[in-house]
């Protein structure tokens, strides 16, 4: 096999490749094999025809579809290795030869990884961080812990507000009639939560168990069902329930109920000092993130918006398995948030591409500086893998070489050692007085 490139415009390229003859043959004898099973022709069993006879009958062309489909993708895949061509899409291909006793000629046009040209990377100011922990945090993290143990009870009497659980019935009209999906009985709506359309919680607070009430809500323009988007929409409401949060008292006993101390006083202080670890980690993520992003302002990249979808696909799917966590789906999240996917993808993409030209940035800046992983180091993060997933190392190695994912975990380590290296090499920014 021969492949050729040439850059045809900004990361897009295009490969040439040309497949000898004698791989053109096997691929035809295996689409015969493959095709010859479903064909029917009287005097043979299936499967069964000569393939002098089937050719003379349906005539060598009718393979050429299959055995393309057989020979492209391995042909593919060695031209980008020969090549050393890392594309990032699926390649637009145009068969230009393929015959029985000719080689097989194909040109794959196919965006690639963009250059990447790096500004100054080294000696970066980041802000100084302070770890100190207020007694206004540790307020705050006891009224958290507050809120966390609080028990719902049934309202006997009063009318809901921001905070209570509504325990409703609800049916929605546009136009005098009834829409698919807008209807629930004995839904938990936690009000002040935004959940709901815009202006829905607002008018069930003030009601009182038992109260019917007719509430008007317009559904955003950019709602995802076209014959609800725009639309002002009637919900008949009925709420059977009231359920409000009773805040356990800040004392000795709830110190006791809540952790390992005797006293409010003792606990506050293991707060303080959890608190002033937990400030002391984001302290650094943040620096982690400032370093790259500062490394980044100052490259020049042309980020190619194949990229950019990938990535939008990788955060949508993300986005679904924490909604799946929460008891919800895309559907429900859709219906509720007024929103659909093609909104939500547009909200992404500013956040894919700040992430893909990160990465870019930090791929780029290893190579200058020689930062690769070990064996070692690898070894050391499947060892770790190990722990979490109580695995044997060997099986987890196997098991990342089989699925291909054993080059990610490297450069996921790879991108560490940078991010650190960068870091190490960035300097705290003086306040000018």
């Amino acid at each position: 096999m021969k492949a050729t490139w040439e850059k045809i415009d900004k990361n897009l390229v295009a490969i040439d490749v040309e497949v000898d003859a004698a791989q053109v043959s096997e691929a035809l004898d295996k689409a015969f094999k493959k095709v010859v099973q479903k064909v029917n022709v009287p005097g043979f069993r299936k499967g069964k025809v000569p393939r002098a006879m089937f050719e003379k009958r349906f005539g060598v062309e009718s393979l050429y579809q299959d055995a393309i489909d057989i020979l492209l993708p391995t042909a593919y895949s060695a031209a980008l290795q020969e090549t050393g061509v890392e594309a990032v899409d699926r390649p637009e291909v145009d068969v230009e030869q393929f015959a029985k006793g000719e080689s097989f000629k194909f040109k794959a046009k196919v965006t690639v990884k963009p250059e990447v040209k790096l500004g100054e990377y080294k000696g970066l100011e980041l802000p100084a961080a302070d770890a100190n922990v207020g007694e206004e945090e540790v307020a705050a993290e006891l009224e958290r812990l507050q809120q966390r143990h609080a028990e719902l009870s049934v309202l006997d009497e009063g009318e809901a507000q921001n905070g209570d659980t509504a325990v409703i019935d609800f049916e929605g009209f546009v136009d005098g009639v009834a829409f698919e999906g807008g209807k629930g009985e004995r839904y938990s709506l936690e009000l002040g939560s935004n959940s709901f359309i815009p202006g829905f919680e607002d008018q069930v607070v003030g009601l009182a168990t038992g109260d019917f009430k007719d509430v008007v809500v317009t559904f955003p323009e950019n709602y995802h069902a076209d014959n609800l988007a725009g639309k002002e929409a009637v919900f008949k409401v009925k709420l059977h329930e009231i359920k409000r949060k009773n805040l356990p008292a800040l004392d000795d006993e709830f110190a006791k109920d809540v952790s390992e101390f005797d006293t409010l006083d003792e606990f506050k202080q293991d707060l303080a000092k959890k608190l002033a670890d937990r400030k002391e980690k984001e302290n650094e993520q943040a620096r982690e993130v400032a370093v790259v992003e500062k490394a980044a302002e100052t490259a020049e990249i042309d980020v190619p918006q194949a990229m950019i979808d990938t990535e939008v696909d990788y955060m949508l799917r993300d986005f679904e398995q924490r909604l799946r966590m929460q008891g919800m789906n895309l559907d429900l999240y859709y219906q509720f948030s007024g929103q659909d996917e093609s909104v939500l993808r547009a909200q992404m993409a500013t956040d894919a591409e700040k992430r893909v030209r990160n990465n870019l940035v930090l791929e780029q800046i290893s190579k200058n500086e020689g930062i690769g992983a070990s064996e070692e180091e690898l070894t050391e993060e499947l060892e770790k893998l190990s722990g979490m997933y109580n695995r044997p190392v060997d099986e987890l190695r196997t098991l990342f070489a089989t699925n291909g994912n054993l080059e990610n975990l490297k450069s996921d380590i790879v991108i560490r050692k940078t991010i650190k290296f960068l870091l190490d090499n960035s300097k705290v920014a003086t306040e000018v007085a």
